[in-house]
């Protein structure tokens, strides 16, 4: 697929049209309850239960909304459901997207007021959001979730916007739960909002092109505090992200987004799931759980393109890790470029959720002081990133994106005794159920784990024994 400036989702999704087997559409109807997230469960991939595998992007044309009298609408699962998709989305492959997503942070393109004409047609559609086809995934659930809703808002004291994705379940035909992870810049902007006693206004986007959504995820340790994830997005796609004003309240949205969400983030709170302790599954592949009170929103109005696609993922899955993963790993990359560390490529993996597992591919080694150096610039990836859990450190010669390559090389090169590191008691990350002292009495509080290192690097001083064969193609002649 070749690079687009700025893509929207739907010429994403025109571009895999073009690659057979990279997109399915279904055209029977299927209910938001349980319908969409069964049919998508056998090509979710892990950490999703199985059996299920990397799969096809899904467009389910006709998704019957929970309100019984209202029409049928489109819903897409999987777009990023593997990583050569995701990358292949902008024009890239896998191994080059965290190179780019470093050069968007170094060079970013703040976003414009999207000019008369050019942005798609809107209809106002009323603010009930039992009317939208948004999925309940499994019987456990608080309810339907806005599982890729990323929320636009901009900091009242600072000035600085923010675009991030949030869980959002819905509690009434105007009202959502949100869950904000603690310390990130939408709750910082929320608490100054609280200050000067007003609600703070947000637009929710449903449904955006590749550059956008791909920068909405990338971690505070690569986008930090002050800088645009829009104007990442902009460098990114090669254009910037066009921008009008919301009706309903004093905020801006995405001019080419599918749907819109008008509200207030309000100081009220509301309990995630009345009725039960589950919330709806999280990336790690374990139900989540509900939190006893939590932020809401109330919905002021709702815009949409004609014939709207709202995008969602399937809790655990490989898209969600895709999502996280590409920019973890440029902020991996950006760390030990620092360290001038020989890092050749940073993958992380999806069994981790895009963040637990990182494997490290370093360059093959010309002293014997490289050793030592792998091993030390592999544990400061633990003591850096704190939902880094597990490293793999392999040579140049092994496949990052093949899981039978990784495992070779854990089997044939290492020994548990001299090359795995252990560094316990560090600060992780607790919907890891094992990140508890009820699993591990030697953790000083939940949410701490050991981390450790696998060491696959063959020693520099052997390297000549594990040398892989080489299968050279017959010549024109047939020698």
């Amino acid at each position: 697929m070749t690079r687009r400036r700025l893509a929207d989702l739907r010429t994403a999704l025109a571009g895999l049209d073009l690659m057979p087997g990279e997109l399915v559409r279904v055209q029977e109807e299927v209910p938001a309850r349980f319908g969409v997230s069964s049919h998508y469960a056998k090509w979710a991939g892990t950490p999703a239960p199985p059996p299920t595998g990397p799969g096809p992007a899904v467009l389910f044309e006709r998704v019957a909304p929970e309100s019984a009298d209202a029409e049928a609408r489109a819903v897409l699962m999987g777009l990023y459901g593997t990583r050569r998709r995701a990358a292949a989305l902008l024009g890239t492959t896998p191994a080059e997207l965290p190179r780019r997503l470093l050069d968007a942070v170094a060079a970013p393109l703040p976003p414009v007021p999207a000019r008369e004409g050019r942005a798609p047609a809107r209809g106002t559609l009323a603010p009930d959001l039992t009317a939208l086809p948004v999925p309940v995934l499994t019987a456990e659930d608080a309810g339907p979730y806005l599982t890729l809703g990323a929320v636009l808002a901009t900091d009242p004291e600072t000035g600085v916007r923010n675009l991030s994705i949030h869980r959002m379940c819905v509690q009434g035909p105007d009202l959502l739960s949100i869950w904000m992870v603690p310390g990130r810049d939408l709750e910082a902007a929320y608490r100054s909002a609280q200050r000067a006693g007003r609600p703070l206004p947000v637009a929710i986007h449903l449904g955006l092109g590749p550059a956008v959504l791909l920068s909405s995820c990338c971690p505070t340790s690569l986008v930090p505090p002050g800088l645009d994830e829009l104007a990442v997005a902009g460098a990114l796609g090669g254009a910037p992200v066009e921008l009008l004003p919301c009706t309903t309240v004093d905020a801006e949205y995405i001019a080419d987004a599918e749907y819109v969400l008008e509200g207030q983030l309000l100081p009220d709170l509301a309990p995630e799931n009345p009725h039960g302790p589950a919330a709806t599954p999280e990336f790690l592949g374990y139900q989540g759980r509900a939190h006893p009170s939590l932020p809401t929103v109330r919905i002021t109005g709702i815009t949409a393109r004609d014939g709207a696609i709202l995008q969602a993922v399937s809790g655990p899955g490989h898209e969600q890790s895709v999502l996280l993963g590409f920019g973890m790993e440029a902020a991996v990359l950006a760390r030990l470029r620092e360290l001038d560390a020989p890092v050749a490529s940073v993958l992380c993996h999806t069994a981790g959720g895009g963040q637990l597992m990182v494997v490290l591919q370093w360059a093959f080694k010309r002293t014997a002081d490289d050793d030592e150096a792998v091993r030390k610039a592999s544990a400061s990836v633990l003591e850096e990133f704190r939902m880094a859990k597990l490293v793999v450190s392999v040579d140049e010669d092994v496949d990052l994106e093949s899981d039978e390559d990784l495992w070779w090389a854990m089997t044939t090169r290492m020994q548990a005794d001299r090359d795995v590191l252990v560094l316990p008691d560090r600060e992780g990350f607790p919907l890891d159920p094992t990140q508890s002292t009820a699993y591990s009495p030697a953790l000083s509080a939940d949410g701490r784990t050991a981390k450790a290192v696998f060491d696959c690097t063959v020693p520099y001083a052997q390297q000549g024994r594990f040398h892989r064969p080489r299968f050279t193609p017959p010549s024109p002649d047939g020698t």
